[in-house]
C-alpha cells in the first residue's frame, strides 16, 4: 500500500552502539513514489541533546542498506555524536521507469533532476537529498542544521556536486572514489544521455571537475581513491578533479592508496578518517 505524503513508516530498527540505525520508508512528493532511508542516531540523542547530520550518497545498485551494514560507521559516529542519513540511490516502484542494465535506471539516479521523458516523472534525486530529505530529517528527528555530505563512486559524484553547486549549504564534502569527470566517462555520458538530453551545457551542472574550476566559493573538501580500483582509468578520473582544485586553488585533499578496490573493504578502512575530517567542520 503507498504511504500517505505525511506518513513515516518505521521499518527496522538495530541498537547499536549505544544509538540506534533505523530504516523508514515515506512519500515522496519530489519523486513522486515511496521512498526509503536509513538514519543513525548517536546515543546524545537519547538525553534530548540535538545533533548535526551526515548525509551519505550511495553508489550503483545500493540501497539505503549498505553504509548502514558494511561501512562500521557508526561506532566512531556514537562517539562523535553525529548523526548519519543515507538514502536510497534512485526512486523505486512498479510505475518507476528502469532499465535492464545496472548503470541507468533503478539504483541509479546519479542524483541529477532528469529532464527527458520518461526519467523526469520519478528520478529528481538532486531536489530529494538538497531540499525534501533534509527537511524532513530536521522536522521529525533530534538534528540540528548543520549538515555534512558524504558518498561513494556514483554517490560520490552527487555529494561533490551538491556541495559544489550550493556553498555554504553543507560545512564540508568527502568522497571515496567519485566518479569525477562523468561527462568524459561512459557511465555518465549513458546516464547523462537518458536523464538529461544531448544538450552538454546541462550535463556540465553535474559535473564535479568542471564545477570545481569554476568554484569561488569553498566547502572543504577530501576525497580517498584506491590505485587497484578496476574502474579508475576509465570511469573515476580523479586526476581531472585534482587538475580542477588547483586551477581554482580549492581546498581539495586528495588521497591515493596502493592495493585497495572500489569496495567496502575500502571505505571501511577510512570511514573513520572521512567522519573526523566532518565532525572537525561540523563541531
Amino acid at each position: 500500500m503507498p504511504l500517505t505524503n505525511t506518513s513515516l513508516a518505521n521499518t527496522h530498527a538495530y541498537k547499536s552502539f549505544g544509538g540506534w540505525t533505523k530504516h523508514y520508508g515515506h512519500s515522496s512528493k519530489t519523486l513522486n513514489c515511496d521512498m526509503r532511508f536509513a538514519i543513525f542516531l548517536p546515543p546524545q540523542t537519547a538525553s534530548g541533546a540535538k545533533v548535526p547530520v551526515l548525509y551519505w550518497l550511495s553508489g550503483l545498485t545500493c540501497t539505503d542498506e549498505n553504509f548502514m551494514q558494511k561501512a562500521g560507521a557508526q561506532r566512531v559516529a556514537a562517539e562523535l555524536g553525529v548523526a548519519i542519513v543515507a538514502p536510497d540511490t534512485s526512486p523505486r516502484g512498479d510505475d518507476v521507469a528502469d532499465d535492464e542494465s545496472c548503470d541507468l535506471g533503478k539504483g541509479a539516479g546519479f542524483y541529477v533532476n532528469a529532464v527527458q521523458s520518461p526519467w523526469s516523472k520519478h528520478y529528481r534525486m538532486y531536489d530529494y537529498v538538497m531540499d525534501e530529505l533534509p527537511a524532513l530529517i530536521e522536522a521529525t528527528f533530534p538534528v540540528t542544521d548543520k549538515r555534512s555530505i558524504f558518498g561513494h563512486s556514483m554517490g560520490g559524484h552527487g555529494a561533490l556536486v551538491l556541495a559544489l553547486r550550493n556553498p555554504g549549504r553543507f560545512n564540508s564534502v568527502s568522497a571515496f572514489s567519485p566518479i569525477s569527470n562523468p561527462v568524459n566517462c561512459p557511465w555518465g555520458q549513458k546516464a547523462f544521455s537518458a536523464y538529461l538530453g544531448k544538450d552538454k551545457t546541462v550535463w556540465a551542472d553535474y559535473d564535479a571537475s568542471l564545477l570545481m574550476r569554476m568554484a569561488e566559493k569553498f566547502t572543504p573538501a577530501l576525497v580517498d581513491q584506491g590505485l587497484a580500483d578496476e574502474f579508475l582509468e576509465q570511469q573515476l578520473k580523479p586526476e581531472a578533479l585534482e587538475a580542477a582544485a588547483k586551477a581554482s586553488e580549492y581546498p581539495l585533499t586528495l588521497n591515493r592508496w596502493e592495493g585497495f578496490d572500489h569496495s567496502y573493504y575500502f571505505i571501511s578502512s577510512f570511514v573513520e578518517s572521512h567522519l573526523r575530517f566532518h565532525a572537525s567542520h561540523l563541531s
